[in-house]
């Protein structure tokens, strides 16, 4: 073909383009579509004369078809399955029906002209759903199962028996990198995805555990030790403290990490190996599941102490203890009182903890860097005591005078400190005010006895009881029960005469009629004339 052959078909192809422009076929018409052309479908669904809002919802259903996909998300040898819907599956271009609106009206003129001329020759437009996941959903999807996906590292840790240490291996996990898990699953979707049930890799990384065999090898020093003596508590305690004792006994922290004794003994229950024994609450004592608990925590407190551990939580006892001095308790109590503490060393630590014939022994191992003439030590100082009161309370459901304890064991309030005094080569260097406690003092309570028939002697009684002093309350009991004496006495020489009275009434009317009998024996009876014997 020569230059003037294309310059001639050239010029015919424009003018064929400025016809359809005259004829308002290509290009925006003087009105703007309301539906759309047709010929028009998406993924073979037929859009012809629907609007856009017609065609969304045609789009939002067979998002909606697709939502039931299931999609199997690996990590490794683990894997889980999830739907289109819980991955938020949605269409990945919102305004398709828009373009299917639009189509043959936008892009420059010869893209609209070749649009055209493929409805006008009846070949369609099939556009392409393509779809999309939303990225928050599959977030919150792979959080709430990352544990069903990932496995934890297992660290190293330390055994001991016979007196010596055994280390155990640690094991590697993977941890799921969330954001490129998301945009992996993302990017399958949008892409490869053919609508049929897939798999999708997840990415990880390896959590290595902590502890190798040279790391752990230098735990081998006492840093801080101590016991306690239980020998006198009764069986169920004894068993919580030694059930207590071996859930903590073998603990392994590395360096920063935070203990919880309260964690690392709940739950308070039978099936966690817990007897009911006494325990305080609310100023008295009661019998509840886990009762002695609290002297496994505080052996372990002074034996961490004295390993200069850092303790980030202590509370002590509302009412004072007895296996150590005042100041030394550490309380538990629910998720209210917490004993918790952080290795603040460079090494790891072991806590060790056993009972042998009731006592319970605790020991912190590790490696020790103090200087070798250092000497800690801690002493405790009564600031203030509250001594118990006797408290008598009046009660008509017990009989006049009597006075019976109806509170448990009174207890003495105390408000105490805990010294820290560090000695280095036998001299003092420090002493420094390490905690303050305050236990609260509770009453003796005695319930007087009120009820009489006497309405005075109750009266006597009650008022005494309002003074609150023993001796008054005794004097008033002495009148009374000499008030009810009298009246008892009264009410049986009354009775006495009643009865002699009722007596004498007898007596009389049994003289009466012994008379009458008498003079009836004494008559002659007369025959009757009228009977006749045979």
């Amino acid at each position: 073909m020569n230059r003037k052959s294309v310059i001639f078909l050239t010029g015919a192809a424009f003018l064929s383009l400025g016809l359809f422009c005259a004829n308002g076929n290509v290009g925006h018409s003087q009105e703007e579509r309301t539906v759309i052309e047709k010929g028009i479908s998406v993924n073979g669904r037929d859009l012809s004369g629907k609007s856009v809002s017609e065609a969304n919802a045609i789009i939002d259903d067979m998002v909606k078809e697709q939502s039931s996909s299931v999609f199997t998300l690996k990590a490794g040898s683990k894997s889980i399955r999830a739907t289109g819907e819980e991955l938020g599956l949605v269409a990945a271009d919102p305004q398709l029906a828009q373009r299917a609106l639009n189509f043959g009206q936008d892009g420059n003129i010869l893209y609209r002209f070749k649009a055209n001329t493929q409805l006008a020759s009846g070949q369609g437009k099939d556009f392409d759903l393509k779809y999309s996941v939303d990225d928050a959903k599959v977030k919150e999807y792979l959080s709430a199962h990352e544990d069903e996906i990932v496995s934890t590292a297992v660290d190293g840790t330390l055994t001991r028996s016979n007196g010596s240490f055994t280390y155990v291996p640690g094991k590697e996990g993977h941890r799921l990198v969330l954001d490129k898990s998301a945009v992996a699953i993302a990017d399958y979707v949008s892409g490869e995805w053919d609508g049929a049930s897939g798999s999708i890799e997840l990415i990880t990384d390896i959590d290595e555990p902590k502890g190798s065999e040279e790391e752990l090898s230098v735990v081998s020093d006492v840093l801080g030790s101590y016991n306690t003596n239980f020998s006198s508590s009764t069986a169920a305690r004894s068993q919580n403290v030694r059930n207590g004792a071996s859930k903590i006994d073998g603990t392994l922290l590395y360096p920063g990490d935070e203990f919880s004794v309260a964690t690392a003994l709940n739950p308070m229950t039978e099936e966690n190996g817990y007897a009911k024994a006494p325990s305080y609450e609310n100023g008295q004592t009661v019998e509840t599941y886990g009762g002695g608990i609290c002297q496994v925590s505080t052996t372990l407190y002074n034996a961490v102490i004295r390993a200069e551990l850092e303790v980030t939580n202590r509370s002590a006892h509302s009412m004072i203890v007895h296996y150590v001095e005042p100041s030394m308790d550490a309380a538990i109590a629910g998720t209210s009182k917490d004993f918790q503490f952080k290795n603040n060393t460079q090494y790891p630590v072991y806590l060790e903890g056993y009972t042998d014939g009731g006592v319970i022994y605790f020991n912190v191992y590790g490696k020790e860097t103090r200087d070798a003439g250092r000497e800690v030590s801690f002493e405790s100082e009564i600031l203030s005591q509250t001594d118990p009161k006797n408290i008598y309370q009046a009660t008509g459901a017990a009989a006049i005078g009597s006075i019976s304890r109806t509170s448990g064991s009174a207890h003495t309030g105390y408000t105490a400190r805990l010294w820290k005094i560090v000695k280095v080569n036998g001299q003092e260097e420090s002493k420094e005010v390490f905690n303050n406690s305050t236990y609260r003092s509770t009453d003796n309570v005695y319930a007087v006895g009120t009820a009489s028939d006497n309405a005075e002697a109750s009266s006597i009684v009650a008022s005494a009881v309002g003074s609150q002093d023993l001796a008054t309350i005794q004097g008033a009991i002495a009148q009374a029960q000499s008030l009810v004496a009298q009246q008892q006495a009264e009410a049986a020489a009354a009775e006495a005469a009643e009865a002699a009275e009722a007596q004498e009434k007898a007596s009389k009317s049994e003289k009466k009629q012994k008379g009458k009998s008498e003079k009836l024996d004494g008559a002659v009876e007369t025959p009757d004339d009228d009977v006749e014997y045979h």
